[in-house]
């Protein structure tokens, strides 16, 4: 039976007067299930290797997604055209933010029972992970897509430090140079 079946013979229930076999049914079929307030704990850096392993890809759509330090780095350049809000206000942040923007998602939600570490941990754009929120993916008709390969797209993050580093000014902004930091550190250890 649906959840929208289930509801209607709830409804059916009540007006023949069987409160008692309404609410029965309702928590039967549909129990509720609470959704506790979780801390997560990945970092900035943690966050830049799950990038990387999953090759700038959004693990929902397979869209390329772009470095943070890059889009950051445009928006230094051009705040006008490229803007960026530290609290991502629509209206004053650039669609590309929301579209492009990687994150980190759980596939399973750690407030419906998934770990938070790296085996539940996915690359997505910052619109996928509001969208998805606690569901799960097959709540939402969404399947999992293999990782990319970083040899193929590495979300403009190869460009990033080339530009940084023949433009070293830009260290002075914090989001830039904190990026740049967190990149060069993963290239090290990578090519160790």
């Amino acid at each position: 039976m649906s959840d929208s079946e289930t509801l209607a013979s709830v409804c059916r229930l009540l007006s023949q007067g069987s409160a008692d076999s309404a609410g029965a049914l309702l928590g039967r079929e549909m129990p509720f299930q609470p959704v506790a307030p979780v801390t997560r704990k990945c970092t900035q850096r943690q966050a830049l290797g799950v990038f990387r392993r999953d090759g700038f890809l959004c693990r929902y759509s397979g869209e390329r997604l772009i470095f943070p330090g890059t889009l950051r780095l445009l928006s230094v350049l051009w705040p006008e055209q490229f803007p960026y809000h530290t609290n991502w206000k629509m209206g004053e942040t650039h669609l590309a933010y929301w579209r492009l923007y990687p994150t980190v998602d759980h596939v399973v939600p750690v407030a419906r029972g998934g770990p938070d570490d790296t085996t539940n941990w996915v690359t997505t754009s910052q619109l996928r992970n509001s969208a998805k929120s606690n569901w799960l993916l097959g709540e939402l008709g969404w399947t999992l897509r293999p990782a990319g390969d970083l040899r193929d797209w590495d979300g403009l993050s190869g460009w990033f430090l080339e530009y940084v580093e023949a433009h070293p000014d830009l260290l002075k902004v914090p989001a830039i140079k904190h990026w740049y930091r967190d990149l060069r550190g993963a290239n090290l250890e990578s090519s160790a």
